[in-house]
């Protein structure tokens, strides 16, 4: 079968890789350069037959990669973080340079090597990144928008890189073909943004006239290949080209569109190229050097960690901000792989220089989660050692807080909270360790105070010991009982009511000691269902006999230690007791043409009349002369029964 076996065989092994790699929580593509190892030319076994073939496929995925990358990138993720990630990266990545420079030449590499090391060390991953940030919850944090914005910067160095890079390897190349090269990017960068913004817009509007999804597909993949091949004939990088067809799309109306479809392509080229990327990888070196790989991935990661910490501090980010970059951006990522390849193609690195970045990389890449964990210890003991450091706090009152409340979370529900205590002139302060929703909470005028609101240092700044309530509305149990701990050594007797996601979890906050625990999602499903029984006309008593005993086994605590509490829900239950039920009198009425007087409604039902809606007059608390009209609308107060018994005198069917 030749190729296509190889590929089966590639496929395969990459799906056990995957499977694996996701039971140990690490990034998908860690398992398919895992699967090119097992089925590489230097582990014997199931060998992919043409090594060759399967590289140039390859090829195909390093362009769709950065294909993709183009679809996705958008100015307006840089806005907020764009000093450091414009200038604070290109420092870093220059900086990195010179180290890996220096390791190089220690290690008696060549220039041009020593070189190339630095800029494949200078790449930080952004899927191990994301993975790790999403896994812990740290989305939208000021920490990984920086984050953020400083991988985007990376990714698009890569371009440069791929360029610039091969020519300086090249001892005959010297300056001018390296100025031939930028000065070709930007006449083609240039050409492509002027015609491609016009032409590929409206191109794409009349292939989506079409309705055909499988057509489009095959225009945008066709328009991302075709566009990095034309770069290659004028002799750039292939993959330059692609990146530049994805950018030019993505500003138009179909870039969404287009990047959901060529997702699953990237994807699956994609395999094909971190899968190739692992067949180079030969374990018998890996075992041999492994001394030495461990050594130079502890210096390339302490030293890489300590230029992203310098420059976040540089740029005037203080907290856990700096500690955090440090610790999430240390490692080598997995555009090192497409520029390794590019090395390697051009002979500016030799195949154990190859195999000892990609060792690095790849070890890197598994610690990443585990270093990233140690960001809040670490903050910990330094705000121990430095107890002085600011906190960021916006809007808070001239004046010392005091009786106020205190709310952990500025989401939704925390800014619903806020503004209700806004409008009844209540005091309160917001905690809120997500960057954007600290900033939604800026601009809606409430005091915020932006830092890790499970972190003792943080509620002292909210004046806990002050405080009359704290509601705490993040949905995290985790957190939710970490914040309860913190509070109540700081002030024992405070009342929480906290938020919860499950029987479980509100039995774990009571046990921590909160006043209250809320489940928003069951209180949602109660509504819902008792709005569904009314509209098939359950009786009102048996509707609110089950909310009251789904709610009494849920909040049991409540009700078994507040007297208070058992009083409220009996005055509930006598206020569902005494509902008012709206009888709409038709012309078949037994009571048209009678008084109440005459119709004694009260003697006959038990029921009372407490108001007539008649057109459109209200009539409150009507005489006992009133007499009924077709088209009344007759407000009856009353239990169940006797307001079932008014709707039968009325001729109603309850």
């Amino acid at each position: 079968m030749g190729v296509a076996a190889d590929i089966v065989i590639i496929v395969i092994a990459a799906l056990l890789g995957a499977l694996l790699a996701q039971r140990l929580k690490q990034p998908l593509i860690l398992g398919y350069i895992l699967a090119g190892v097992v089925v590489g030319p230097h582990t014997g076994g199931i060998t992919v037959g043409d090594i060759h073939e399967i590289e140039l496929l390859a090829e195909i995925g390093v362009a769709l990669l950065l294909f993709a990358l183009g679809l996705e990138f958008s100015l307006s993720e840089l806005k907020p973080v764009r000093k450091i990630a414009l200038f604070g990266t290109t420092l870093q990545i220059i900086l990195t340079m010179a180290v890996g420079y220096g390791i190089g030449r220690y290690l008696g590499w060549p220039p041009s090597a020593s070189l190339w090391l630095g800029a494949l060390i200078s790449l930080s991953s952004t899927m191990v990144t994301l993975k790790t940030l999403m896994s812990r919850g740290l989305m939208g944090t000021l920490s990984s928008r920086v984050m953020l914005g400083m991988l985007i910067v990376q990714d698009l160095a890569v371009i440069p890189m791929m360029i610039i890079l091969p020519q300086l390897s090249n001892p005959k190349a010297g300056l001018p073909l390296v100025a031939m090269a930028a000065a070709k990017s930007v006449i083609f960068l240039a050409v492509m943004l002027y015609s491609g913004k016009k032409l590929l817009p409206r191109l794409l509007a009349h292939i989506a006239q079409w309705n055909s999804r499988e057509l489009f597909i095959l225009s945008i993949t066709a328009i991302g290949l075709g566009i990095g091949y034309v770069t290659y004939l004028f002799g750039l990088s292939f993959a330059f080209g692609a990146f530049v067809a994805g950018m030019v799309i993505s500003e138009s109306d179909y870039g969404h569109q287009a990047l959901s479809d060529i997702v699953p392509l990237r994807d699956i080229f994609g395999l094909l190229f971190f899968t190739s990327v692992g067949m180079l990888i030969d374990p018998v070196f890996l075992i041999a050097n492994l001394r030495m790989i461990l050594l130079l991935v502890l210096l390339i990661g302490v030293c890489k960690g300590a230029i992203f910490y310098t420059l976040t501090r540089v740029f005037g980010y203080r907290n856990i901000v700096p500690i955090a970059v440090g610790l999430g951006l240390f490692q080598v990522g997995e555009f090192a792989f497409v520029l390794a390849r590019t090395a390697i193609e051009t002979q500016a690195i030799s195949p154990e220089m190859y195999s000892l970045v990609l060792a690095i990389s790849v070890i890197s890449m598994v610690l990443t989660p585990l270093v990233l964990a140690q960001a809040v210890p670490l903050y910990n003991l330094k705000q121990r050692r430095y107890k002085n450091e600011p906190f960021q706090t916006e809007n808070l009152p001239q004046h010392r807080l005091r009786d106020h409340v205190v709310i952990a979370g500025g989401g939704r529900v925390g800014q619903h909270i806020a503004q209700v205590l806004t409008k009844l002139v209540v005091p309160f302060v917001i905690i809120e360790q997500n960057h954007q929703r600290m900033l939604d909470c800026k601009g809606g005028g409430y005091p915020v105070i932006y830092g890790d609101m499970s972190q003792a240092t943080v509620l002292e700044a909210s004046r806990i010991p002050a405080a009359r309530l704290l509601l705490i509305t993040t949905p995290s149990v985790v957190t939710a009982l970490s914040i309860v701990k913190q509070t109540l050594q700081l002030k024992p007797e405070l009342h929480i009511i906290a938020r919860a996601d499950g029987v479980e979890q509100t039995r774990a906050l009571y046990e921590s000691g909160v006043y209250m625990a809320v489940l928003p999602e069951m209180e949602a499903g109660l509504e819902i269902a008792r709005q569904a029984l009314l509209n098939l006309e359950i009786p009102v008593g048996v509707i609110q006999q089950y909310t009251d005993s789904v709610r009494q086994q849920l909040y049991a605590p409540i009700y078994e230690n507040s007297p208070d509490s058992r009083l409220l829900a009996k005055l509930d239950n006598i206020k569902d007791m005494l509902e008012i039920s709206w009888v709409d009198l038709t012309w078949e009425s037994p009571l048209l043409h009678k008084s109440i007087k005459e119709s004694a409604v009260r003697t006959r039902t038990g029921a009372s009349i407490v108001g007539i809606l008649q057109g459109k007059v209200f009539h409150s608390n009507p005489p006992v002369n009133y007499t009924f009209r077709e088209g009344d609308l007759v407000a009856v107060v009353g239990n169940q029964q006797e307001r079932n018994e008014f709707k039968k005198l009325a001729g109603v069917n309850p």
